[in-house]
């Protein structure tokens, strides 16, 4: 039987599980995300990382969410840098899957709610979104999801120790 799948505002409380999480996954996210200190990778680091974004949450520029899996939190997905000017109305979509929970449809599903969040709650026009050139679970999972690619943004991350391109995506909202 398949996981239901749902996502919530990130808590305090889920500072561990993304901790154990990423510990576990260091070497799997290696060539998708930078570097992190060694705090990062515990709960107090997570937590700390969580205040930070909750804050961010109540000033109205990041919408910090947990991905579920029948209500155990298996990744996270972010609308960061939103721009709620009404001339804007915009904000950035990441997400990542636990290894444990991946190949199940959940980043799918994350995103399409994340999506309604995004259009229903915090009013936006735009999703953007930003790849690896050589993402390409996350290729499928955006182009399922109605994004289209516009642009590389070439030698823009530093991961796994060089300089990457990135694909740059988006979609309009209520389309």
């Amino acid at each position: 039987m398949r996981s239901r799948t749902g996502i919530r505002l990130i808590e305090t409380a889920d500072a561990a599980p993304i901790a154990a999480h990423r510990v576990r996954d260091v070497e799997a996210f290696r060539p998708w995300e930078p570097a992190q200190p060694a705090e990062f990778f515990t709960p107090e680091g997570q937590a700390e990382r969580i205040d930070g974004l909750l804050a961010g949450y109540r000033a109205g520029t990041v919408w910090p969410g947990v991905v579920l899996a029948d209500d155990q939190v298996v990744g996270q997905i972010t609308v960061a840098g939103i721009l709620p000017q009404p001339h804007l109305r915009r904000g950035s979509l990441g997400y990542w899957i636990a290894s444990v929970a991946q190949n199940q449809g959940h980043a799918g599903r994350a995103v399409e709610l994340a999506l309604r969040v995004m259009t229903d709650e915090l009013g936006l026009h735009r999703a953007e979104a930003s790849t690896s050139l050589e993402n390409v679970a996350s290729h499928r999972v955006l182009r399922r999801h109605g994004f289209s690619p516009y642009g590389v943004a070439h030698s823009s991350i530093f991961l796994d120790g060089s300089w990457r391109d990135g694909l740059l995506w988006e979609r309009i909202l209520g389309d």
